[in-house]
């Protein structure tokens, strides 16, 4: 873990600035500016987003995917601030490291945010993580790298903040199960007739927490549970077996952990990012933060129910991918993320978009995911075979 002491700002590199995670990452720092310094933001293309983050922030470099964006963004910022424009998977590597923050919040979406993130972990840096991505595809390398540097992965999801706390002070050799909790997304009483019909827009409303649209997407078919069901594997160093999800739809649970002698250790909270953001980006320190508080008087009935994996087979799709093993997982996160991306263009049905990634899965021949490198290639390959299942389809 890092050096920082509370005698100065900490210093943040904020890979991911302008999603939905990013966004309120920065409201929590601008609520205590004497506790936090932006050192970087990177970006894909949200140009105009981002000139005005780094007009509040001024931070050392500025990262955006390409040149094109890049010589947008230089144009909408002061000029000194032009000069610190970077792009590129250079650039990106130059925002997570290259000016020594004391922590870097992983909020990129997809695999794209898998090469920085690992690059601060070689570094040593501590990392906030929310690109859940980064330890589906590459789990083993990154534990394992953080293991060898003294890095510290503090969990954003909050789920596996929930998890992260529960954890806090116990030993987890004594633990019987973890127990993610889902909403069950808008559809989770919907019939198969219905679930065809769904449309792009019906799927981005979420009734609960207000996400990123591929984060969202996740959500309403249960792939993104099953995805964390495989980060948490790889967090907290516990077997598939341990791992269970339990549909939760008033989302104030947001995880338990159950130990051997059948005490079980819930983290409840209103359904907001901040909190998890906020605990992470304090931590090890707990803050107090003008958030709204959980009245318990006021939420009614708290009700589980097990998940439905005839109706969500995403779910049951993530426990073969982890089951697996070796680059399995990084496959089904590729194609994932085309079966997401054409369902929002409408070129698949909401049940095409799982049905894509289990036939990518299912023609995935095996191959070891022992370095980077084979992780990037594995997800190229599902790309390619997703896209391809997507034109045969239409």
């Amino acid at each position: 873990m890092s050096q920082y002491t509370q005698s100065q700002p900490k210093r943040l590199a904020i890979l991911g600035s302008t999603g939905s995670i990013g966004l309120s990452a920065l409201k929590v720092i601008e609520t205590a500016p004497e506790s936090f310094r932006v050192v970087s933001l990177a970006a894909a293309r949200s140009v105009r987003v981002l000139a005005e983050q780094a007009r509040r922030h001024r931070p050392e470099v500025i990262a955006v995917l390409d040149a094109r964006a890049a010589e947008e963004l230089k144009a909408l910022v002061p000029p000194d601030l032009a000069g610190r424009v970077a792009h590129g998977p250079q650039g990106y590597l130059e925002a997570a490291v290259g000016f020594g923050p004391d922590l870097v919040l992983s909020a990129m979406v997809g695999a794209a945010g898998l090469v920085p993130t690992f690059a601060a972990v070689a570094a040593g840096l501590d990392v906030a993580l929310a690109n859940k991505e980064t330890l589906v595809a590459a789990g083993h390398l990154v534990m394992a790298e953080a293991k060898k540097t003294g890095a510290a992965i503090l969990p954003v999801d909050s789920e596996h903040s929930a998890i992260f706390q529960a954890l806090m002070g116990n030993d987890p050799a004594g633990v019987r199960r973890l127990l993610l909790t889902a909403s069950g997304g808008p559809f989770r009483s919907a019939s198969p007739a219905e679930l065809k019909r769904v449309t792009p827009e019906q799927a981005l409303n979420h009734p609960n927490w207000s996400m990123g649209p591929k984060i969202t997407i996740d959500s309403a078919t249960l792939m993104n549970k099953g995805l964390e069901v495989i980060e948490a594997r790889w967090l907290f160093d516990q077997p598939l077996e341990k791992i269970q999800v339990v549909i939760h739809p008033q989302s104030v649970v947001h995880s338990l952990v159950e130990y051997v002698d059948g005490s079980m250790v819930a983290q409840l909270g209103v359904p907001d990012m901040r909190l998890p953001i906020a605990f992470a980006l304090a931590y090890p320190e707990r803050r107090y933060w003008n958030l709204p508080p959980l009245d318990l008087t006021k939420t009614g009935p708290l009700t589980f129910e097990p998940p439905d994996m005839e109706r969500f087979p995403a779910l049951r799709l993530a426990y073969q991918a982890g089951q697996a093993g070796g680059a399995a997982p990084a496959v089904l996160g590729g194609a994932n993320e085309v079966a997401v991306e054409s369902f929002l263009a409408g070129g698949l049905d909401f049940p095409g978009i799982t049905a894509c990634a289990a036939s990518v899965l299912e023609a995935f021949p095996g191959r070891p995911a022992d370095s980077v490198a084979a992780v990037l290639e594995a997800d190229r390959w599902a790309r390619a075979q997703a896209r391809a299942w997507v034109a045969g389809r239409g």
